[in-house]
């Protein structure tokens, strides 16, 4: 129904500027048109009435009550696993290690460490600790160094790198 009265009040809008501004201008002396009839109003029209309900014919069976439903938890899925990255083969080309001095002959199993070990830790504060731990160092390195101190260079890079838990040097 507004949108009528809109589209009626444009419509009235418009026939009456386009009247002014006709009205305005000058008009040909040679062909005098009649002045403007007014415009006939629109036919006022009545909204429709609604059809009456039809009513729905009996039926024969009675309507089925649903059971009620449990709502169902929503579906989560799994994330997808990216696909591990694939890194290119690096070919290093075989570094030869500067020759070092050959260490003693290695002694193969822990009896034939103790006698080297009794010899590094004779003068140590504290033996015990001490032949554990060169025992041990034997043991893994296959070599102990000459002396009862020093000459850690003489058994390589397993000797002198080996550290304890703390980080201190463990051999000896």
């Amino acid at each position: 129904m507004a949108m009528k009265l809109h589209l009626f009040l444009l419509a009235s809008f418009l026939l009456v500027s386009t009247s002014a501004a006709f009205a305005t201008s000058p008009a040909p002396k040679s062909s005098p048109l009649p002045p403007p009839s007014p415009s006939p109003s629109p036919p006022v029209c009545k909204p429709p009435t609604p059809a009456p309900p039809v009513a729905k014919p009996p039926t024969a069976t009675p309507p089925v009550a649903k059971p009620p439903t449990t709502p169902t938890p929503p579906i989560v899925k799994p994330p997808t696993p990216t696909p591990p990255v694939a890194k290119p083969p690096t070919t290093a080309p075989p570094v030869a290690k500067p020759p070092t001095a050959a260490p003693p002959t290695p002694p193969r199993n822990t009896k034939e460490c103790y006698p080297p070990c009794l010899v590094r830790c004779k003068n140590h504060s504290r033996q015990n600790v001490c032949l554990r731990a060169c025992v041990t160092c034997c043991d893994r390195c296959k070599c102990v160094p000459p002396g009862q101190s020093g000459n850690k260079e003489v058994c390589g890079t397993c000797y002198t790198n080996m550290k304890t838990h703390g980080g201190r040097p463990k051999c000896p």
